[in-house]
């Protein structure tokens, strides 16, 4: 079943599995890319955030693990949990 894989390889690559489910879901709320999921931010979008200081709170700590999963090409892991059938 690719998506119970796809969860344990979130469960071992972060912390927090609900995060990445957020990072798959979760708007940016602000700025050029308001209403954009977290996920569909462009690289360089993330990269700048990652120089310049994360913002404080949740959406900071989500937008560093997102950092690392761009520039690391983990991208499509989110494909699934993407999915509101799957979101459990």
């Amino acid at each position: 079943n690719y998506p119970l894989k796809t969860k344990i390889l979130a469960k071992l690559m972060a912390p927090n599995y609900d995060d990445l489910v957020k990072i798959a879901n979760m708007k940016m709320p602000y700025g050029k890319y308001k209403g954009v999921a977290l996920v569909d931010l462009p690289e360089p979008y993330v990269v700048w955030f990652h120089n310049e200081g994360f913002p404080d709170g949740e959406l900071g700590k989500l937008l560093a693990q997102l950092y690392e999963i761009k520039v690391n090409g983990l991208e499509f892991l989110f494909k699934p949990l993407r999915d509101s059938n799957f979101i459990s």
